[in-house]
């Protein structure tokens, strides 16, 4: 390829920037047309005890008091200098409260997001190379029925059953309660994303085995397969160096697509199994009316899934240079 890699890099981070801007002011302003009252919400049930002065100092002392306008540029102008300001909901810096929650909620998305990619990739391959029998039929139903589920249903089933039921599993949280972060066990850790990572992991297979189902299938139906069928080649052999191979792709694209679908099934998860993610962040600054930590959880979340289609595009000509080649690139074998 040309030197012409500067040039993309630069127009990713401009495109970056201008999406990261559109994101802060559309959060900013879907925050502050919310019913929700910052004060009262900070304030909890001792609103009732407190008068209108010291309402006035607390809005004051959070900036509150200030026009939307001129908060907004205050905020912009603390992110520019790297501070993300201060969250009303837990009484801290909004940056030590994404580090926290991110560290929980990162071991659970991303086993979930490569659980589902593999778990969904390999049914749909075996349901496309073996298109319209009883095994294809079954693959499809799971999937189709999958697709239609809602997140937090799922998550309240599996809760009643293994958790409340079977006493299988906790009912809450990411370590036991009561027990010091420096004493939980990883073995503790696991047992407690025991669930929420088998809620997300099997409501992302369906779109991965679907899309993987009828790539294999347009595969299995070409020329080329029908060959290598007919020389001998087993079925199995087929779907594999054939199918697999040349259904990679779209499933890589499908896999990376579904990381605002994750993060948004990530949000119900840990609400249901009150899973101290950045997801239940989320929701707490949204009800809280806590804009600095809701406008950080929509950058950060804007971030990693711009990252994520960049991932993909690298990993789209790894697998096959000829895809975005112009004409001034020269593609080699």
């Amino acid at each position: 390829m040309t030197n012409n890699w500067p040039i993309l890099v630069v127009i990713r981070i401009v495109r970056l920037a201008l999406l990261l801007a559109a994101v802060a002011v559309v959060a900013f302003a879907l925050a502050k047309m919310s019913p929700v009252d910052p004060v009262q919400a900070y304030l909890g049930p001792a609103i009732s005890k407190v008068g209108p002065e010291q309402r006035d100092l607390i809005a004051q002392k959070w900036g509150l008091d200030q026009p939307p306008l001129t908060q907004f540029v205050k905020w912009l102008g603390n992110i520019v200098q790297g501070d993300l300001g201060t969250s009303m909901t837990y009484n801290a810096p909004v940056a030590e409260v994404l580090a926290k929650r991110v560290q929980a909620s990162l071991p659970l998305m991303g086993m979930a997001w490569l659980l589902s990619g593999l778990l969904g990739f390999a049914l749909g391959v075996t349901a496309g190379a073996m298109a319209d029998t009883w095994f294809d039929r079954i693959i499809r139903t799971y999937a189709y029925i999958l697709a239609s589920t809602p997140t937090f249903w799922l998550a309240i089933v599996l809760l009643v059953v293994f958790s409340v039921g079977l006493s299988w599993t906790p009912v809450c949280c990411a370590a036991p309660i009561g027990v010091l972060p420096e004493d939980v066990t990883l073995l503790e850790r696991l047992h407690h994303l025991i669930l929420p990572l088998l809620t997300l992991t099997v409501l992302g297979v369906a779109q991965i085995t679907l899309h993987t189902r009828a790539k294999v299938i347009e595969i299995m139906q070409s020329d080329f397969a029908l060959y290598a069928r007919a020389q001998g080649a087993s079925l199995a052999d087929v779907a594999i160096r054939h199918g697999a191979r040349n259904a990679a792709l779209p499933a890589i694209t499908v896999l990376f697509a579904s990381l605002g679908e994750l993060f948004g099934g990530s949000v119900l998860a840990e609400q249901v199994f009150a899973y101290p993610g950045l997801g239940r962040a989320a929701v707490q600054a949204g009800v809280s009316g806590d804009v600095p930590l809701l406008l950080a959880v929509a950058l950060c979340l804007t971030l990693f899934v711009s990252v994520g289609n960049t991932i993909a595009d690298i990993l789209y000509h790894a697998v096959d240079p000829r895809i975005g080649a112009t004409p001034d690139m020269e593609v080699r074998p």
